[in-house]
């Protein structure tokens, strides 16, 4: 996926078990952030950084899904351990991160294995992919105050 890219109808099934689809946020932009683990130390400090910046991002017009390969049972706790706002995309079969392209391998103490690169996608209200902050851009702490500025 890259800018300029619509972005696909079906996102996939949320911790309710509800499908989410690209439809319901016509008219406003979307922050679609993946992020590799529910409860891991970066990925908390960026869905709080999300949930303390929320109010400000719905007032400058955006919504904000995230995306995990993490069960709907896991993104039901960590929502509930942090007071997470948004909804969380269970991707547990990995069809959203592939055709996001975020699905990749990744190295960590020299092992290899696959896994999800952090990478967050605004989508315009027409559906289509203006702005990609990828990887290393990303700084998990102020991710809200990072996509409000720009």
């Amino acid at each position: 996926m890259n800018v300029g890219d619509k972005a696909p109808e079906i996102l996939g099934i949320n911790e309710n078990g509800e499908e989410i689809k690209l439809s319901s946020f016509a008219g406003r932009k979307l922050v679609l952030y993946f992020y590799p683990k529910d409860n891991t130390s970066g990925c908390t400090a960026e869905a709080c950084s999300l949930r303390d910046n929320y109010s400000d991002l719905r007032k400058a017009g955006y919504e904000v899904v995230g995306v995990s390969v993490d069960s709907e049972k896991s993104h039901q706790k960590f929502i509930e351990k942090h007071q997470l706002p948004f909804t969380l995309i269970a991707d547990t079969d990995k069809t959203l991160a592939q055709q996001f392209g975020v699905w990749a391998e990744k190295s960590m103490y020299g092992r290899k294995y696959m896994g999800t690169l952090r990478t967050t996608f605004i989508i315009n209200e027409e559906g289509i992919v203006e702005r990609i902050i990828g990887p290393k851009e990303i700084k998990t702490k102020e991710h809200g105050k990072q996509i409000l500025k720009h």
